[in-house]
């Protein structure tokens, strides 16, 4: 994956130029290529398994770029649709909620629950400022309320093919106004790690730890786990993998909560530290109480045999099958967290069986070969439909 990422990075130069390999299909995002997060490693991992007629390269701008010379675009950032000419056949995969929700987050954190609005200025509006969506300050609001509406606005008139990662950010863009017919749901992929991995051993399972992988931010859900961490048995022990501006406030709750010696925080981890924690848990612990458009710590915890407990919100359940592959517990639920966290600790027969369900719907349906293959297909589907190679066929001045 290190080369693809390194091939990606050295080829901006010749981007910066203009200087493009006609009849190419092109990757189009304002995300780093690399491990940083989630659509970052998605993009490492779409990179590495690349078929031939897709570039090596990357675009960031199309902003005075001829869009006819590309056999087709396949877009990951919102904003890169506003610079679309209609000159080709164009695809967008839908990565979050940014779309249409202004903060996109779809979590009203005042409120503790999930947003269930359509985009409108006056719900947003106040959702933000009464219900603690995102950042209330009045400047950066009205700017994310005007962007949204032009996103929206622009989607219901060009044609381009909409890629949702679930089931979930399928309906929402269908509730906004997006015509179901030009949605596809397909769910992510992930790179099968070339380390050798094996089922949950029972030494492992007796080492009692459970790990966390992700931003410690509010709605990632870590203050739930560790309000439920104290009504588990107290040799349970927790792994943080992952950094975020919570951090020093959730260590000070550990520490009122008397868990200091129960948690090992282990900050930003690189692919051999994280791969280390994977293998020393008997499960993973998904608790975000956001709607997470889909999640791949799921599918990461299913390369390495562990099993998941994680929270029944947005595209969670379309990747954890409940009582087989992991277990699904309500959002903010302590006490059906804390019972999940005992039924696995308290079976290992029962943890190793899941880790190996989970492994084996990943190699049947969630590895990058197959989602690359599945995304051949959308392509292919893209490009017959395109009706013709026009210069100009809408611009963002006539679909604002």
């Amino acid at each position: 994956m290190l080369n693809s990422i390194n091939d990606a990075k050295r080829n901006d130069e010749q981007l910066d130029r203009g200087i493009f390999e006609e009849d190419l299909i092109y990757q189009c995002s304002n995300f780093d290529v690399g491990e940083g997060g989630g659509v970052e490693t998605y993009l490492a991992s779409l990179f590495e398994h690349r078929p031939p007629e897709v570039s090596d390269r990357v675009i960031k701008s199309l902003k005075n770029v001829d869009q006819s010379q590309f056999k087709l675009l396949h877009l990951h950032s919102p904003d890169l649709l506003l610079q679309l000419t209609g000159e080709c056949p164009t695809v967008f995969s839908v990565h979050n909620h940014s779309l249409y929700c202004p903060s996109g987050t779809k979590y009203l954190a005042g409120q503790g629950k999930i947003c269930d609005r359509n985009f409108s200025y006056l719900g947003c509006s106040w959702g933000k400022l009464a219900d603690k969506c995102g950042s209330r300050r009045p400047l950066k609001t009205l700017k994310e309320l005007q962007i949204t509406h032009q996103l929206l606005d622009a989607l219901k008139k060009v044609k381009i093919t909409f890629v949702a990662n679930s089931e979930y950010v399928r309906q929402e863009l269908i509730k906004n106004g997006v015509n179901s017919e030009k949605i596809v749901t397909l769910h992510c992929g992930i790179s099968i790690p070339k380390i050798t991995v094996a089922p949950l051993s029972l030494d492992i399972h007796q080492n009692h730890r459970i790990l966390f992988v992700g931003r410690i931010v509010s709605d990632k859900g870590l203050e739930w786990l560790l309000k439920t961490l104290i009504h588990t048995n107290q040799q349970i022990k927790l792994d943080i993998a992952g950094e975020g501006w919570e951090r020093p406030r959730l260590e000070r709750l550990a520490n009122t909560l008397g868990l200091s010696n129960r948690i090992t925080w282990h900050g930003w981890c690189d692919r051999n530290t994280l791969n280390n924690l994977y293998e020393q848990c008997f499960a993973v612990i998904f608790p975000s109480v956001w709607p997470e458009p889909a999640g791949l710590v799921t599918l990461e915890a299913y390369s390495r045999y562990r099993p998941v407990i994680g929270s029944a919100v947005g595209g969670i359940p379309e990747h954890l099958r409940d009582g087989e592959t992991g277990i699904l517990v309500p959002g903010n639920d302590i006490k059906k967290l804390a019972d999940a966290i005992h039924n696995l600790y308290g079976d290992y027969e029962k943890s190793r069986y899941m880790g190996e369900q989970g492994h084996a719907l990943l190699m049947k349906e969630f590895t990058m070969n197959a989602h690359v293959n599945n995304l051949q297909t959308i392509y292919a589907k893209t490009i017959a439909e395109f009706p013709f190679r026009a210069k100009k066929v809408y611009s963002i001045s006539q679909v604002k």
